[in-house]
C-alpha cells in the first residue's frame, strides 16, 4: 500500500474514508492508556497495533510518516498518531487521535496538581519499572519487524547499524537529524529500485492548497503570538507554549527544560511545583507533552485549573497539528519521484537504526537492571513477536512483573 495525495480534497470535499472517528478514538484512547516508555515506544505500540493488527498501513506507509515526523519539530509520535487518525477517519479522524492519546495521561497530570499527593512515589514504583521493561519488549519488535521489511539488503542493513552508531555517537536531535541526511544522501547516490508498482491510492484528504494555509497559519502564530503577548497578559504563557512546541526537536524530554525557562523566571510556576509534575510526568502514560495541562493547571489567574490546563494543552499541540498535516501533501506528492523514492529507501533504513539506538538508549539503560529485568523483557517479547499477544495484556503483565520483583 502507498499513499497518494488527493489534488482536489479539500475541509468540504474529502475522498471516501474506511473507518469513523469513533473507531479511531476508542483505539487511541487504549494506547494512550496502556502507552509508557516514551515517543520511541509510542512508535512501537502504534507500529503493533495499527501495521501488525488493524493492518492500517503498511510498513514502508508507517515508516514514510516517521520519517516525516523526525524531521518536523514537536512530538513525533503525537503527530504520527495525527496522520493516522487523518488517514483512516479524515479530519474528525485526526482530532479523536490526538484527544485518546492524549487525554489520559492529560486528566492524570491535571489531578496531580490540584493535589493527589500520593501519585509522587509511582515513578519509581516496582509497576512503573515493569512498564519500562515491557516498553524494551515493544521497541525490540518493532526494530525487528522494520528491519526485515526496510532493509533487505547489505546497503541498507549497513545504513541501518551507520545510522545507529551515528545517534549513539551524537544522542540529541542534531544526531537524529544527521542520521536521517546521511540515509538519504547514501540512497539517493547508490540505490537502484525496481520501478514503483500501481498502488492502491490512501488519500488523507488534504489538498496543497489547504496545506499551504495550515504551513502558513504555524509560522503566522509563530510571529505573532510573542507581539500579542506583551499587550495582555493571559496571551504570554500562550506564545511561550507554541513557541515551545513549534521549536522543539527530539520529542517531550526536550521541552521540559525549555518550558521550566518559560514558565519559572516570570513567576508563573515555582521550581519545586514544577519539578513534582516533572516527576508525575515521568509515571503516566501517553505524550510528555501533556505535562503542559499540569503546567496549566497550577498557573495563576487569568489562566489556572482546567481551563489553563485546556488552553495551553491544545497549545502546546497546535504546532504539530499545523506542521505534520499541512506537509503531508507535499510529502507524498513528492516521495512518488524517482530520485526521493531513492532517498526515502534510505531514510527508512536510517529509521531502522535510529529505532535500535533508542533501544539501547534511553529504553534499555532506564530499564534494564538485573537478569530479572531482562527474563520479563524476553518473555514480553516473545509473547509479542511470536505469541502475537495483545500489547494490552503484556503492558499489564510487565507492570505486575514489576510489581512482584519489587516486593
Amino acid at each position: 500500500m502507498s499513499f497518494e495525495p488527493a489534488a482536489d480534497a479539500s475541509l468540504g470535499n474529502q475522498p471516501p474514508t474506511t473507518g469513523s472517528a469513533l473507531e479511531v478514538l476508542a483505539r487511541f484512547l487504549v494506547l494512550g492508556l496502556t502507552s509508557f516508555g516514551g515517543p520511541v515506544a509510542h512508535l512501537g505500540y502504534f507500529r503493533a497495533e495499527f501495521v501488525e493488527r488493524r493492518k492500517w498501513l503498511d510498513d514502508d506507509s508507517y515508516s514514510d510518516l516517521v520519517a516525516l515526523c523526525q524531521f518536523l519539530p514537536g512530538p513525533a509520535s503525537s503527530q504520527v498518531g495525527i496522520a493516522i487518525g487523518l488517514a483512516r477517519a479524515g479530519w474528525a479522524g485526526a482530532l479523536a487521535a490526538w484527544v485518546g492519546f492524549t487525554l489520559p495521561s492529560a486528566i492524570a497530570l491535571v489531578l496531580f496538581a490540584f493535589g493527589i499527593a500520593r501519585w509522587s512515589d509511582l515513578a519509581s514504583s516496582g509497576a512503573v519499572h515493569g512498564l519500562k521493561i515491557a516498553a524494551v519488549a515493544v521497541v525490540a519488535q518493532a526494530v525487528w519487524g522494520m528491519a526485515r521489511s526496510l532493509c533487505p539488503d547489505r546497503l541498507r542493513a549497513g545504513l541501518a547499524l551507520a545510522s545507529a552508531l551515528v545517534v549513539l555517537a551524537a544522542p540529541s536531535s542534531a544526531g537524529q537529524i544527521a542520521a536521517i541526511a546521511l540515509g538519504g544522501f547514501v540512497g539517493w547516490w547508490t540505490l537502484r529500485l525496481a520501478p514503483m508498482p500501481p498502488a492502491r491510492q490512501f488519500a488523507y484528504g488534504v489538498s496543497r492548497r489547504v496545506g499551504a494555509l495550515l504551513l502558513a497559519s504555524f509560522f503566522l502564530l509563530l510571529l505573532a503570538l510573542p507581539a500579542l503577548g506583551s499587550t495582555a497578559d493571559w496571551i504570554a504563557p500562550i506564545a511561550v507554549f507554541y513557541k515551545a512546541g513549534a521549536l522543539v526537536f527530539g520529542g517531550g524530554h526536550v521541552v521540559l527544560p525549555l518550558l521550566q525557562a518559560g514558565v519559572v523566571p516570570p513567576g508563573w510556576v515555582g521550581n519545586d511545583v514544577f519539578l513534582a509534575g516533572y516527576g508525575a510526568a515521568q509515571a503516566v502514560p501517553g505524550p510528555l507533552f501533556t505535562f503542559a495541562a499540569y503546567l496549566g493547571a497550577v498557573m495563576p489567574a487569568p489562566l489556572g485549573g482546567w481551563p489553563g490546563a485546556a488552553i495551553l494543552l491544545a497549545t502546546i499541540f497546535v504546532p504539530a497539528f499545523l506542521l505534520v498535516v499541512g506537509a503531508l501533501p507535499f510529502w507524498e506528492a513528492m516521495r512518488r519521484r524517482g530520485a526521493l523514492r531513492r532517498a526515502m529507501a534510505g531514510i527508512n533504513a536510517a529509521v531502522v537504526g535510529i529505532l535500535v539506538a533508542a533501544l539501547y538508549d534511553p529504553v534499555w539503560t532506564s530499564a534494564i537492571h538485573s537478569r530479572a529485568d531482562f527474563a520479563v523483557a524476553l518473555a514480553a517479547f516473545g509473547l509479542l513477536a511470536y505469541g502475537r499477544v495483545s500489547p494490552v495484556f503484556v503492558v499489564a503483565g510487565a507492570a505486575l512483573a514489576g510489581y512482584v520483583l519489587a516486593i
